[in-house]
């Protein structure tokens, strides 16, 4: 009696190594979609609260309102995407934006306050998810080059938001031939470029990498002996101070750039400049926020993100104190000063970003990501809101410059987990 082997149902595990490329190209074509839908709300979102309520005190609620519901986002984000992955959990954020940039529009249409500032709630899911795809670049990645990879998926959002605010004039435009406000024009790309960035996520982001990242880490856990297993263990347990220190650095660098970036093409609006200049100006701002990321994740990678950390506190100061002292008639000052503000931002979102990547678990990874991305959010949103009611209190100076000097807070922090280690 002849036996016949039985054949193995099990699909084998693809190669990490050819899936990771693959990955990022499909996390660059929808990072490029989606920073034109985060660049609209950035551009706009401020002066079309200001010119529905009159109130420059108020100016600062849109910022807050969808960095707030980016809040809400980021937490349903990590928890789809460590239930079910990294591709339903980032395209149904995304569609989310989609939705909130057709109420904002809707909300401009009607000129309804009420319903503008629920549609931006809805609309800051876009911005979670746009932050949330930085971690998906590197669940594949060797622990070596995770910085890197991190980087290629920020930078990638530069195309779309530099495209973005430039664009604000003829889209006005286009609004105005549809019969809408002017200012609703951006947000006619924003809902466009986020339900095409879903797409994108659904049909072609195959291999999950999460999910093969921690089909992987199973299949060598079981390899592993005992001794490996009690290692990691102790490493996981020595590194949970990491992210703390990753948080840190990542909400204060949010909350200081969001503060002066809301405010500033509000306080060159008072001082005659054209929604042209100032959508300029954000775009030097984004461009400087994301287009260094491949240098910053190579420093991040040789030198180590405690390094790269302080330096975004230094920069930050640099930004406050410029945006400070620029004349209110100075484009070029001010677009300087934006300019340093988004490099700071981006020394501290890379660094921080690789410090909680290295410490946390897979087992967890994406959950604790999107509790980390919420209080990136809440400090987002306590940054645009105080934003305007100290200018109206202060001047916009006087906000500038604090936000430089509370930046310096990231240096004692570093220094103290630099001495620990």
């Amino acid at each position: 009696m002849t036996s016949t082997a039985p054949t193995s149902t099990i699909a084998p595990i693809p190669d990490p190594a050819q899936a990771q490329p693959r990955i990022l190209r499909v996390l660059v074509a929808s990072q490029i979609l989606s920073g034109a839908g985060l660049a609209a709300g950035v551009t706009v979102g401020a002066l079309l609260a200001q010119d529905m309520l009159g109130s420059t005190s108020l100016a600062g609620l849109p910022s807050a309102l969808f960095t707030a519901g980016s809040a809400l986002a980021a937490v349903a984000v990590g928890r789809m995407s460590q239930a079910r992955g990294r591709r339903p959990g980032l395209a149904t954020g995304y569609l989310a934006g989609a939705i909130g940039s057709v109420g904002v529009i809707i909300a401009a249409v009607l000129d309804n306050p009420v319903l503008l500032f629920i549609a931006l709630f809805v609309y800051g899911a876009g911005t979670a998810t746009n932050l949330q795809a930085r971690y998906a670049g590197a669940d594949l990645a060797a622990p070596g080059h995770r910085a890197r990879a991190v980087s290629a998926v920020l930078v990638a959002t530069t195309l779309g938001g530099v495209a973005g605010p430039t664009l604000t004039a003829p889209l006005g435009n286009l609004a105005e031939t549809l019969g809408m406000p002017n200012l609703a024009g951006p947000f006619i790309l924003a809902g466009t470029a986020y339900a095409l960035a879903a797409l994108v996520l659904v049909l072609w982001l195959r291999p999950d990498p999460l999910l093969l990242a921690r089909t992987l880490t199973e299949v060598k856990d079981t390899e592993a002996d005992v001794a490996e297993t009690t290692a990691e263990a102790a490493h996981t347990r020595e590194g949970r101070g990491g992210v703390v220190l990753g948080a840190l650095v990542t909400v204060l660098t949010q909350l200081v750039m969001v503060a002066i970036m809301t405010m500033t093409p509000v306080h060159m609006h008072d001082h005659g400049h054209s929604t042209t200049a100032s959508g300029l100006v954000i775009a030097i701002h984004i461009g400087a926020m994301y287009l260094p990321s491949p240098l910053t994740g190579w420093l991040v990678d040789r030198y180590g993100p405690m390094k790269v950390a302080a330096a975004s506190g230094l920069t930050l100061l640099a930004a406050g104190i410029l945006a400070a002292a620029a004349p209110g008639d100075s484009v070029v000052l001010l677009a300087l000063a934006l300019a340093l503000l988004g490099l700071g931002w981006n020394f501290g979102l890379v660094s921080g970003t690789a410090i909680i990547t290295d410490t946390v678990p897979l087992a967890t990874r994406a959950k604790t990501q999107g509790l980390v991305d919420v209080s990136i959010a809440i400090a987002g949103a306590t940054g645009g809101m105080a934003s305007g009611i100290m200018v109206a209190a202060t001047s916009y100076p006087a906000l500038a410059l604090t936000g430089g000097l509370l930046s310096l807070a990231l240096l004692p922090a570093v220094a103290a987990t630099a001495y620990r280690r």
